[in-house]
């Protein structure tokens, strides 16, 4: 037997307390010494502890930034769901409800054409003007929900300013001599670039406010050729709009008192919505007003190159229609109903059904087609490519509420020309006299 370990084994149980005390002494004083020495990085111990609490704050900041991601994932899924849907709704409110508005229209202008009694015309005029209001309202709504939603893209093509400007001209030219203005136009030369859609919106928006705030004088829509692009301008004889104005009224909601019981229609949106399609097509606005000495609102378009083809829409005086032949497909009855008596009364011979298989009769000489005829049906591009190979060179217009960019060039790129929804009467009417002055040759030796 080992001698060292003979003590041990003959201990006493006391002595084994006692010695199991000393050593738990000595693992208090070694415990404490580490302890005291744990200051950060101070000692291994200090370190473990520093390291186990960065530890979980790190967990603990993980979890919590994970939660966060999540949440913004639902979020963001949410967003999008919503843009989708909001989307949707404006596709429906461009179809669905411009389609009754622009039977009414239709109609109240076909009766505008006809010999009426004195208090029945006013009537009409009244019908047609609230009417028109109406169309305002709707699209001013839309457009500004188009925007937002970011679903408005630009359909940028080359194109004559007269084209677009000519066609304004004669329109408001009416609406100015109602109210005891002159319009003067002065015609431009120039092609430029833009969205033409989108560009007419805009030029309508300061046609329209220059006429609702001038009460006596004139307007007058041109153009200034500068070195970086085309400066479309309209100015008026108004009350002219104070400098502290002239920034808030791009704002939204914003009008300015026009002094009569006729211009308390509108929603304030009209140059915040010319702002930002401005913005989107990259076209600098321009404002120069003094109170009392009238408003220049202006908008410098880019140049363009001539287009390879002449484009359909002409601003000449409508020539006319009596005894053209034209076919109307769309898939609403009272569409159709309100194109036959608005073409009627112009003296155009008119064929229209719901489909294409219920046309028969002598050829067309201009097709008008709606772009969506119902579920199920093709669409009126496709219509209209069959009977132009049915009839080679058949002047087409596809009628549409969608304002899609892509859409638009189709329709362009098809050789066809494209109206959007509600009609206006006038542009429709300029419109086929162009198509039909184009097709004078073919209609003479027929």
């Amino acid at each position: 037997m080992d001698p060292r370990r003979a003590p041990e084994a003959s201990a006493s149980p006391q002595a084994l307390a006692e010695e199991n005390a000393r050593l738990r002494r000595i693992c208090s004083a070694l415990i404490e010494r580490v302890e005291s020495g744990g200051v950060p990085h101070g000692g291994p111990y200090g370190a473990f502890e520093h390291s186990v609490l960065l530890a979980e704050q790190v967990r603990e900041r993980t979890e919590t930034l994970q939660r966060t991601l999540a949440a913004l994932e639902r979020s963001r899924a949410e967003a999008e769901a919503a843009n989708l849907s909001k989307t949707r709704f404006l596709a429906a409110v461009s179809h669905d409800l411009l389609q009754p508005l622009n039977a009414a229209r239709l109609f109240a202008s076909a009766l505008e054409g006809h010999r009426l009694p004195d208090e029945s015309h006013r009537l009409v005029g009244s019908i047609n003007r609230a009417l028109k209001d109406v169309e305002a309202l709707i699209g001013s709504l839309v457009d500004i929900s188009r925007l937002d939603a970011g679903v408005l893209r630009p359909d940028v093509t080359s194109f004559p300013a007269e084209e677009l400007l000519g066609v304004l001209a004669e329109e408001y030219r009416q609406v100015a001599a109602s109210r005891g203005l002159e319009l003067r136009h002065v015609p431009s030369g120039a092609v430029i670039t833009s969205d033409l859609a989108l560009l007419a919106r805009v030029v309508r928006n300061f046609l329209s406010n220059a006429i609702r705030y001038t009460r006596h004088g004139r307007i007058l829509l041109g153009c200034r050729r500068r070195g970086d692009g085309l400066e479309i301008v309209v100015g008026d004889t108004g009350p002219g709009i104070a400098p502290a104005q002239q920034r808030v009224i791009f704002d939204e909601f914003h009008r300015l008192g026009a002094g009569g019981a006729d211009d308390d229609r509108g929603l304030g949106l009209g140059l915040a919505i010319v702002e930002r399609i401005a913005g989107m097509l990259g076209h600098p606005l321009g404002l120069a007003s003094r109170p009392g000495q009238g408003s220049l609102f202006s908008l410098r378009v880019p140049y363009g190159t001539a287009p390879a083809t002449p484009q359909a829409v002409g601003h000449e005086t409508p020539g006319p229609l009596a005894g053209a032949r034209v076919w109307v497909i769309d898939n609403d009855a009272d569409i159709r109903d309100g194109m036959v008596a608005l073409l009627g009364g112009w003296g155009c011979r008119v064929t229209s059904a719901a489909t294409p298989q219920r046309l028969e009769g002598m050829p067309p000489e201009v097709l008008l087609v709606d772009y969506h005829l119902g579920e199920g049906q093709p669409d009126g591009l496709a219509v209209a490519g069959r009977l132009r190979r049915r009839y080679p060179g058949l002047p087409v217009v596809v009628i549409t509420a969608n304002h899609d960019a892509a859409l638009k060039a189709r329709i362009r790129e098809a050789g066809y020309a494209c109206l959007h929804k509600p009609l206006k009467p006038l542009r429709l009417r300029v419109l086929l006299g162009t198509l039909l002055e184009a097709q004078r040759p073919r209609r003479e030796t027929r």
